[in-house]
């Protein structure tokens, strides 16, 4: 249960981690080679001797290290954050650390120009976030940060290289429950947030982002519940100071410009 998977880039390979349901519901992680339209995969490890539930796998490519960031069920739901270690088809873990902080939804993002992870979640109706600096096979984090006081729901980090900034995506879930976005700029340990901006006009869930590093720009996949729960997806540019907004249509795409210019 609870995948979510990275690509380490050093070694070549796919990492998942989840949740073994065959394990004690333990915090698991396995090792994929692609090797032209196939897979194979590793000796799955254990990462946490604990029951584990929500997982997010960012890869840190300056420390060359696997970040899996989790809900730790045996320890009151912290959020929590391992590094791994590749090598060959195995991976290889780190001690835990926790954020202090307690979530079932998060997404984590590694933010290249300052080589930090950035970790954004809900606590407590509370969308915030938590920059972790990878030492060795460690990490700590720096104090949390809000990006917006108001219920934040179903939230997913990714980094805009072109921006340089984190681009944080949730459901504004007190007034409006708008797609919304915030904009993070990391600084050391810390970061803070642009304005939040709501990026559509239509109650939607269940985001998941990713950046498009030929394109430069960001594709939001989402549930639209004003289109009978449609599949949908945005295409997201983080590069003029105004928005500019298209019609999206129950499985179709538009294009939007989003506060952001360096």
């Amino acid at each position: 249960y609870y995948m979510s998977s990275a690509y380490d880039s050093t070694s070549q390979k796919v990492v998942i981690a989840y949740q073994d349901g065959g394990n004690s519901s333990y915090g698991t992680a396995v090792v994929g080679t692609v090797s032209g339209t196939s897979i194979s995969f590793g000796t799955p490890a254990v990462f946490e001797a604990a029951s584990t539930s929500i997982t997010s796998v960012a890869y840190d490519s300056n420390a060359q290290k696997v970040v899996i960031s989790y809900t730790d069920d045996g320890n009151s739901s912290n959020l929590t954050a391992v590094v791994g270690t590749v090598s060959g088809t195995n991976i290889s873990f780190g001690t835990p650390v926790s954020t202090g902080q307690v979530s079932i939804d998060f997404s984590s993002a590694f933010d290249s120009s300052s080589n930090r992870v950035v970790i954004a979640y809900n606590h407590s109706g509370t969308g915030k976030a938590v920059v972790g600096t990878v030492s060795g096979t460690g990490i700590s984090f720096g104090s949390p940060v809000v990006f917006d006081s108001n219920n934040s729901n179903n939230v997913s980090a990714t980094y805009d290289v072109n921006s340089a900034k984190v681009a944080v995506f949730y459901r504004e879930n007190s007034v409006t429950n708008y797609g919304t976005f915030a904009l993070g700029t990391v600084d050391g340990s810390s970061i803070s947030f642009d304005t939040p901006t709501a990026f559509t006009s239509t109650h939607n869930t269940a985001y998941s982002s990713t950046y498009d590093s030929a394109a430069q720009k960001i594709v939001v996949a989402y549930r639209n519940k004003n289109t009978s729960n449609y599949g949908t997806s945005i295409v997201v540019q983080p590069a003029f100071t105004t928005i500019t907004r298209g019609q999206v249509a129950s499985g179709g795409n538009a294009e939007i410009n989003i506060k952001g210019a360096v």
